[in-house]
């Protein structure tokens, strides 16, 4: 999702349909508050969350939200779809205007699943030259070794890509359950990965992005709001 930045005076030519040269004497004549405060530049530089008010009518007040949710097996990291649950139907009493999912999981996987509004946090998030470290427990069908510590960190190639994954990190935790630490998110990496070993994922959770960590208390299918310091965690460039 793009962060809907632009000029004040096309905002409210736009909005209310009249021109911008009608858009100046509204300037002019103190008849524009943005974000509490006289505007008087046309070409003030605005965006999603900038608070806009002419003549006493409020044109757009959105306000950044951010949510974490404890994503169920079943249930898909969509906005709208015809055969699945969405994630955020899941989001019970939150107004869905504008939402959209930092770093999808697929279908049957489970865990830490991050929603919001500000285009430009989520975009930080999921940079790829950023490298956020995303952790996953993974349950395989078969054991696991430490021969699969050394291929994760020396990274694969894959051919049909061409590309080479960055080191991972993975923990044997049993003879079937791994921890995984990523620093990339390429297709279905997990699960491919251990396919070079012909090991199927029995089950995957994502545990924490970053330093934003799956909350124990949330049950499978529950949300809460982040806190502030969760929000500030992720450096905005």
């Amino acid at each position: 999702m793009v962060s809907k930045r632009g000029r004040l005076d096309q905002f409210i030519a736009g909005t209310l349909q009249i021109s911008k040269k009608a858009v100046r004497g509204l300037l002019i004549t103190h008849k524009v508050l943005v974000d509490g405060q006289f505007a008087k530049s046309p070409d003030l530089q605005i965006d999603e969350f900038t608070h806009i008010e002419c003549n006493g009518v409020v044109l757009r007040q959105y306000q950044p939200c951010y949510f974490m949710l404890n994503k169920p097996d079943g249930v898909v990291s969509a906005t709208v779809d015809d055969k699945h649950t969405t994630a955020l139907s899941l989001l019970h009493g939150v107004e869905h205007d504008m939402l959209h999912i930092a770093g999808r999981l697929d279908l049957h996987s489970t865990g830490l699943l991050l929603i919001t509004n500000d285009a430009k946090w989520s975009a930080a998030l999921m940079a790829p030259e950023h490298k956020v470290a995303k952790h996953y427990l993974v349950t395989l069908a078969n054991p696991i070794d430490q021969e699969y510590v050394e291929a994760f960190a020396n990274g694969m190639y894959f051919e049909y890509e061409n590309m080479t994954t960055l080191a991972a990190q993975l923990t044997l935790l049993s003879s079937h359950q791994a921890s995984v630490v990523l620093r990339e998110g390429k297709y279905h990496q997990i699960k491919r990965m251990f396919g070079r070993f012909r090991n199927p994922v029995v089950a995957l959770h994502r545990e924490s992005i970053g330093d934003i960590y799956l909350d124990n208390q949330l049950k499978l299918g529950e949300f809460r709001s982040l806190t502030k310091a969760e929000v500030d965690s992720v450096i905005q460039h």
